[in-house]
């Protein structure tokens, strides 16, 4: 195996499947990524066993390539290939069980282990696919991901659902205290409500690699996995790099177990419904948090004709107050919450005012934005 090659282009995809590399790891090959080399492309894999990533970068047809594969460490070459000057070409070559790296006046030799040592996900036939553009899909899982259960003995709540119905993609997640939901267009048409739950690691890894941009991604969900091929994102190409081509391959293993009934636990029926600004109540809350039991993060509130006063106290005697102009016209009513939650919502928020929707001191609050109905947010009241 050899290569010579532009230290930018060998530096992209490695970075893209960096990510997912184990840093503490039972394998030795875990901490290594596979190179392939092709006349025309390279290709880095990286996988945690539950996640695999798979980059490629065209090669240019002058570019000097002989073919080969082999593991090297994905730290050590990314030090490496960040340490060189931007312009630098990179030299690859293969001196029996090293990796010999030579550019300009620096030389590295680097350990390896076979490919065929390398773990691979196994290959799953595609049950289904759609379509849909890349800025929704980031918007989907951005909106989303907070509310994933950390840790849960009830695994399935440490991922997120990808709903798929009738030209619609939908993603929510719950750890049982709260609950996000998110819907946008998507090209599907299943015969039937499609459910599948991406692992936490999944998300995140598939967050990394989304763009903000309109171009359309092709997702398959298998049996057991998720698929999507995404375009290396660039940024500004130089024009000597306008010729230069990559993709990232995302794959992940989905958890297998049934997610709980989430329409089953959206407040239905809500009279009393608060009007608020979104940047004065998240600013209000944040101050309000500042004194609040560590342990607990409870707020409470206050609500009465077009008013809503949040307090909170600590064991220290120490207290927090702040009283907002609202629109709201009914009983009054007091209730508290977990602040993190309610400002975990808001952060994700759009637009500029806020809608809360309440029934009584005992039931959740239903968040949502006044411009659209896209986004559902449901927190759970607490016992102060």
């Amino acid at each position: 195996m050899r290569l010579s090659i532009g230290r930018d282009q060998l530096l992209k995809p490695l970075q893209q499947v960096a990510g997912v590399v184990e840093k503490k790891h039972t394998m030795p090959i875990l901490a290594n990524v596979l190179l392939r080399v092709q006349q025309d492309e390279i290709s880095f894999t990286g996988t945690d066993l539950e996640v695999e990533l798979v980059a490629t970068q065209k090669l240019n047809p002058d570019q000097l390539a002989q073919a080969g594969e082999i593991t090297i460490p994905c730290r050590k070459l990314l030090d490496i290939c960040k340490s060189l000057p931007a312009n630098a070409n990179i030299e690859l070559s293969m001196d029996e069980q090293k990796l010999l790296i030579k550019s300009g006046r620096s030389r590295f030799s680097l350990a390896t282990l076979p490919a065929h040592d390398f773990p691979s996900l196994e290959e799953d036939a595609g049950a289904f696919s759609l379509n849909v553009s890349q800025r929704n899909l980031k918007r989907l899982i951005e909106k989303t991901a907070f509310a994933m259960a950390q840790q849960d003995v009830r695994y399935y709540l440490t991922g997120m659902l990808f709903e798929v119905s009738q030209n619609q993609l939908r993603t929510v997640t719950t750890d049982g205290h709260r609950l996000a939901l998110f819907d946008a267009i998507a090209e599907a048409e299943p015969s039937e409500k499609i459910q599948v739950i991406v692992p936490r690691k999944g998300v995140q890894e598939l967050q990394r690699l989304l763009a903000d941009e309109d171009s359309a991604l092709h997702l398959t969900f298998g049996n057991n996995h998720l698929q999507v091929t995404l375009p290396i994102s660039t940024g500004k190409k130089k024009e000597e790099d306008a010729n230069i081509e990559g993709f990232v391959s995302f794959t992940s293993k989905l958890i297998d177990g049934k997610f709980p009934d989430y329409q089953r636990v959206l407040p239905r029926g809500g009279d009393k419904i608060v009007l608020l600004s979104h940047e004065d109540f998240r600013q209000a809350l944040q101050r309000a948090s500042i004194l609040t039991n560590e342990k607990y993060k409870g707020v409470r509130f206050l609500l009465q004709n077009n008013e809503l006063c949040i307090q909170a106290n600590n064991p220290e005697q120490e207290e927090a107050r702040e009283e907002l102009v609202v629109e709201y016209q009914g009983e009054s009513l007091e209730i508290a919450f977990n602040v993190q939650y309610l400002l975990d919502v808001l952060n994700v928020l759009e637009g500029t005012n806020a809608k809360l929707v309440l029934s009584d001191a005992n039931a959740s609050i239903l968040i949502q934005e006044t411009d659209t109905q896209d986004a559902l947010y449901v927190v759970m009241p607490m016992r102060l």
